[in-house]
């Protein structure tokens, strides 16, 4: 119950601040939607590009810790994939979206401050790992299936512009791809810009979980509910399972296996509706999904917290 009260609630009152706000009509929608599109598309790149540059990357991408959350995210979106397609009878682009809400954790508004809360700021090492190649790994799936699945038969250089053209106008990716150039680089951040990152990034995190609870508020679970409980197994049950065990069985270290549970234990993004709009495909699951599961992490989060070493 301690770890409900001190680490989980605050992060889910924040999100409650911008739920209740705007049902109450004291924040509007269109100034949520301008909160959250400062944080998705300036904050939160921010925050990834200047973690990502400082990052030990020899000390922190430790393969098995990576290979165990990505194969878990990749069997969760095969599994989505394809139980929408046996169990629901879904289009084959309803199932790719369906499939993404199982396969994208909410790493960076969730899996950040509660790991950070749970165990401090230097346990952040394995989520920025994961971090730094979640947008990545996922676009890069999801974008790459839809794409094969809506234009088959067409031509090897066009089905390839098309996923580099929607995997490079997504500021996430871009935030991180620079983070990792000035990485490689080894040139340092100018102090001035540096403090000015730093100022940026102090308002991510508080002002995404707020908009995001604005946001969620925009949507009703309204059929599929099926659908939407299996979307929620998957993301809140079977992903953490799955890197629980792989990484129990590869010997990782404890921050590392810690930070992938718990990462993996996150409801599906926001940016699962957002994959889902940019396609119009399978919208209202993914709104759906995004609501209840964020609202059901709240016990399973603690129930894995409690279990973790």
């Amino acid at each position: 119950m301690q770890t409900l009260l001190e680490v989980i609630l605050p992060v889910f009152l924040v999100i409650g601040f911008g739920y209740v706000s705007v049902w109450r009509g004291y924040f509007p929608v269109s100034g949520i939607d301008g909160v959250m599109r400062f944080a998705q598309s300036f904050a939160i790149p921010c925050l990834l590009f200047q973690s990502i540059a400082h990052l030990d990357l020899s000390a922190s991408f430790d393969p098995r810790l990576l290979f165990s959350f990505y194969t878990g995210a990749a069997v969760c979106f095969t599994l989505g994939l394809f139980g929408a397609r046996i169990l629901f009878k879904r289009d084959w682009e309803d199932c790719v979206a369906i499939g993404f809400c199982s396969l994208f954790s909410n790493s960076v508004l969730l899996g950040l401050p509660i790991t950070e809360r749970a165990y401090g700021p230097e346990a952040l090492i394995g989520n920025f790992a994961i971090i730094a190649i979640h947008s990545p790994f996922c676009y890069g799936l999801g974008i790459t299936v839809m794409e094969f699945v809506r234009n088959r038969g067409q031509s090897g250089p066009a089905f390839a512009r098309n996923v580099a053209r929607a995997m490079f106008h997504n500021p996430l990716v871009l935030g991180i791809l620079a983070g990792f150039a000035v990485n490689f680089s080894g040139l340092a951040i100018p102090g001035v810009i540096d403090d000015a990152l730093s100022l940026v990034v102090r308002a991510a995190l508080p002002a995404a979980l707020f908009a995001l609870g604005g946001v969620l508020i925009q949507y009703r679970p309204e059929g599929d509910s099926k659908t939407i409980a299996m979307v929620c197994l998957l993301a809140l049950i079977v992903h953490p399972a799955i890197v629980w065990f792989m990484g129990s069985g590869f010997g990782l270290p404890q921050d590392l296996f810690r930070s992938g549970v718990l990462t993996a234990a996150m409801a599906p993004g926001f940016n699962a509706y957002i994959f889902a709009n940019m396609y119009g495909r399978a919208r209202r699951v993914a709104a759906s999904s995004v609501l209840v599961a964020t609202v059901g992490s709240v016990l399973t989060a603690w129930l894995w917290l409690s279990v973790l070493p």
